[in-house]
């Protein structure tokens, strides 16, 4: 393993990490395998975002004894309330849900991660509302070690490193997501061979972000590094092919201020597969012939991170989401299996009644309320 120092906390992380996100509902014994197999191979970055306590129970159950050698990302404001993912300001909720998040982790959490700051209200929320203040005093209490954030927005992100507060942040990293039109951004000059009239330059907003964050020592762990299995995918690229993993990987490693990527690996071979990247050689990590090719825009595509939820109707809108990715592939062959996960949901897309709660909380940009007719259209009621 590599590691890099964490921002100005003094501390080191390895460049490859693991986000827990994939073990959720997952039995104990693969997120056993999983965590195991991170451990040995010298992983000691974790972000547990997840508000659920049997998936918190499991990892800290995985860990025992070994949880002194691992970085703790718990998130503050995080709550599953109505057994739905969600999104707390409310100072006693906020407060019963990361109280027992450090329960369960033995009474400490090594980055006290204000949760999901993607707007104005939530800036406001959370530093004027009692949530940072709740942060600091975890801090003095020794309770947390260090305060960090997640978002997804460059701008609000970028309000959140100026007030000094913060320590690292968790932001959504990839070279789709970086990539913009050239009518937001002129290079000056374009390397040989690049053409014009088809580069996309990289977003000068999200790019000022990295570089703030270098200067004032806050260190950036990252999400989304795969675009959700997307930039990988030969269906769904944005690209005229596929990114390799390790290519997606140094291309994030490769931004000012990230200490580590945290990869969704779900078993132990996961694992395993995610860690190659440190034998990769130059011609293996090399991202740069994908920076002159987007092949279509990537904005407005889900990535699955449920940060829509909760839905009024109980629909679980990254599930139907996922199985209509699949089922636009070839809208006049659906695949039995996928008709059949469609099928077994809950609650389905023809249930959505357009409130719109969704789209405002979609840091993505998703038609969400399209995707649920679509799903109606091809899958049924």
């Amino acid at each position: 393993m590599e590691y890099r120092e964490i921002g100005r906390t003094g501390r080191k992380a390895g460049i490859i990490g693991l986000g827990c996100e994939n073990l959720d509902n997952k039995p104990y014994d693969q997120t056993a395998d999983t965590i195991s197999a991170a451990l040995d191979r010298g992983i000691n970055h974790f972000d547990v975002f997840m508000p659920g306590k049997e998936i918190r129970e499991n990892i800290a159950k995985a860990l025992g004894s070994r949880r002194k050698d691992v970085y703790i990302q718990g998130h503050i404001g995080s709550t599953d309330i109505n057994q739905q993912y969600d999104i707390s300001r409310d100072m006693p909720t906020v407060q019963k849900y990361f109280e027992d998040c450090l329960r369960i982790f033995g009474g400490y959490i090594d980055f006290g991660m204000l949760f999901f700051i993607d707007s104005q209200d939530d800036f406001d929320k959370v530093f004027s509302g009692g949530v940072a203040d709740y942060a600091v005093k975890l801090k003095e209490k020794g309770d947390i070690g260090h305060i960090g954030f997640s978002s997804h927005r460059p701008d609000i992100a970028a309000k959140v490193v100026e007030t000094g507060i913060p320590e690292i942040m968790l932001f959504s990293i990839n070279l789709a997501f970086d990539l913009c039109p050239p009518d937001k951004y002129t290079l000056d000059t374009l390397q040989a061979g690049w053409k014009t009239e088809e580069f996309r330059g990289l977003d000068p907003e999200r790019a000022a972000l990295y570089t703030l964050c270098e200067q004032k020592g806050v260190g950036i762990s990252v999400m989304k590094t795969l675009g959700a299995g997307k930039l990988i995918s030969p269906e769904h690229t944005p690209f005229s092919k596929p990114m390799t993993v390790n290519q997606c990987v140094h291309y994030a490693l490769s931004r000012p201020a990230v200490f580590s990527v945290l990869l969704g690996c779900r078993t132990g071979a996961e694992v395993e597969d995610a860690l190659t990247y440190l034998d990769a050689g130059d011609a293996e990590r090399d991202y740069t012939p994908f920076l002159n090719e987007l092949h279509n825009d990537f904005s407005g595509n889900c990535v699955y991170c449920s940060h829509c939820q909760p839905c009024p109707v109980e629909i679980d809108i990254a599930a139907v989401n996922k199985y209509l990715d699949i089922a636009r592939l070839d809208e006049s062959t659906i695949p039995p299996s996928v008709l059949s996960h469609y099928g077994s949901l809950q609650h389905r897309g023809a249930e959505c009644i357009a409130c719109g709660n969704c789209e405002e909380r979609c840091p993505f940009g998703v038609q969400i309320i399209n995707n649920m007719a679509k799903a109606a259209e091809l899958f049924g009621s």
